[in-house]
């Protein structure tokens, strides 16, 4: 079900779809509810009723002139929560949404049944953003006025080599990411939230009991940063993905939605 939810000021873009309880999907910088892509989505129909969103801004939500934080993101996605009638639900984060999903488990625990962090950053000390010759590619790209160009460069990047040589790959991610807008201004300012964020000290408050995941080949977010956060939250488990890159649940949508399953028919928080 798609269906557009007034949040304050604004109006979000949602889709809902599957059965049991409810998982919070929360996309990171320039994704919507496209990014998760149909493979992961249908692997987690029969265990868990997703709720999927376009940030403020991104997508078919509604634009977003002014510059936000982190925190403003988190408090976005506990305003659709109530607003969909939810006193407490699973959440998963992944990159720009993993920060805001480590904000929100911190500023209302009794809201978050189970956490799973994914290829995401805590800031602080440790904690590490793309190389600098990782960023120039990704801009000249989004620079260049040529939307497939722009479009491919992400992709490589985001994806490991081995997933990339395939060809076979590469339409659906095309299919995917021309679906819906993600216009560069908003981009930029969802990158000056980025570079703001920094949770490293306080993520041991976090009471959910949490999975982090993270491919080994990612670019984007090298997978030092996962071992961080998980060494940071109490009980936390890691899991590594092998050869993967940042896009981790689209190279392995079967396996992520098993992993994701598992942590949340398993979890009780005790907050």
């Amino acid at each position: 079900m798609s269906e557009r939810i007034p949040i304050g000021d604004r109006t979000l873009h949602v889709v809902q779809r599957g059965s049991g309880d409810p998982l919070l999907l929360i996309q990171g910088m320039s994704g919507t509810h496209a990014s998760w892509g149909e493979p992961f989505l249908s692997a987690l129909d029969p265990a868990l009723a997703t709720i999927s969103y376009d940030h403020r801004g991104i997508g078919r939500s509604d634009p977003a002139a002014e510059p936000f934080s982190i925190v403003d993101l988190a408090d976005d996605a506990l305003a659709l929560l109530d607003a969909l009638g939810h006193a407490s639900a699973h959440v998963m984060g992944i990159s720009m949404g993993g920060m805001v999903a480590q904000e929100l488990a911190l500023k209302a625990p009794e809201r978050v049944r189970s956490l799973t962090l994914g290829c995401t950053y805590s800031g602080g000390e440790g904690a590490s953003l793309a190389a600098p010759e990782t960023i120039q590619r990704l801009s000249e790209g989004m620079m260049s006025g040529d939307r497939e160009r722009a479009i491919r460069t992400g992709y490589e990047i985001n994806v490991s080599p081995t997933f990339a040589a395939d060809e076979a790959h590469w339409p659906a991610f095309l299919a995917m990411a021309t679906a819906t807008p993600a216009p560069i201004a908003t981009i930029m300012l969802q990158m000056q939230a980025v570079g703001a964020h920094d949770t490293l000290a306080r993520l041991g408050a976090i009471t959910a009991p949490t999975l982090v995941v993270h491919g080994d080949a990612d670019l984007m977010l090298p997978v030092a940063n996962g071992v961080l956060i998980a060494d940071a939250i109490p009980g936390a488990r890691f899991e590594r993905f092998a050869d993967v890159g940042h896009l981790f649940w689209w190279e392995r949508p079967e396996q992520t939605a098993a992993l994701v399953t598992a942590h949340c028919a398993g979890a009780t928080n005790p907050a």
